[in-house]
């Protein structure tokens, strides 16, 4: 059953449009991946999803409409971004930055239980949960904004390049945990990303951003066997 369906999307800065009429849908509990390299949409796409930017076209949610959304009431709807360059609170302890991904949230149990439960999936930051998160590594950095945007308990979490400035053996860290949330919690993903090769490893379904329009799609194994996405992101 499709949870986002996009159509038409249309989004930018000012005067300056960026994409130009893009279309893609992510299934319940699957994990899709938008390719493509720098300037390509990736993160205005995202931008314009969770609503931080003006869009138009069509974004529906399980079926309804969140076009016309404030930021908030997206997360509200479900849907709770990882963005670009992590965007922790630096001043804040690891445990206060937990509570604002939690903060439109009144079942005080509830929290308590996802503390703990998130906490037990990033073993690190528990370890450091009275830290302030700008002394974090950027690999733990990286989980905490992760870990933080689940606070909210989203039906679809987007990632905005969870593998940006983080060295290989960490990339492969963070997005071992991206895919053992979605087994273990079911939890729908789109993430964009530059490094095809892992990302592909965990999707299942990819599409191809160029100057703001999707020039492909298909299985997540079908773009890895693309002669265009094996010489531009794979190297081979």
């Amino acid at each position: 059953m499709t949870l986002l369906e996009v159509r038409d999307l249309t989004a930018g800065y000012g005067p300056a449009e960026v994409l130009h009429g893009v279309s893609l849908r992510v299934e319940e509990a699957e994990i899709v991946v938008v390719l493509g390299a720098n300037g390509a949409g990736k993160t205005t796409t995202m931008r314009a999803i969770a609503g931080l930017i003006g869009r138009k076209g069509t974004v529906n949610l399980d079926g309804a409409s969140i076009i016309g959304l404030s930021p908030d009431k997206v997360v509200a709807a479900g849907v709770s971004l990882v963005p670009q360059g992590r965007g922790t609170f630096a001043k804040l302890s690891v445990d206060d930055n937990l509570h604002v991904g939690a903060a439109k949230r009144r079942d005080r149990q509830g929290i308590k239980e996802d503390l703990a439960r998130w906490y037990e999936v990033f073993p690190v930051l528990a370890s450091r949960r009275k830290q302030m998160a700008g002394t974090l590594s950027g690999g733990e950095q990286q989980m905490l904004a992760v870990a933080r945007a689940l606070m909210s308990r989203p039906r679809l979490l987007l990632c905005d390049e969870p593998s940006l400035g983080l060295a290989p053996l960490i990339v492969r860290e963070v997005f071992n945990v991206l895919q053992r949330v979605n087994t273990e919690q079911q939890m729908a993903m789109l993430i964009v990303e530059q490094n095809a090769e892992i990302a592909l490893g965990i999707a299942s379904r990819a599409y191809l951003l160029e100057a703001g329009e999707v020039v492909s799609e298909g299985t997540a194994e079908s773009l890895r066997e693309s002669d265009a996405v094996r010489r531009a992101y794979l190297g081979y």
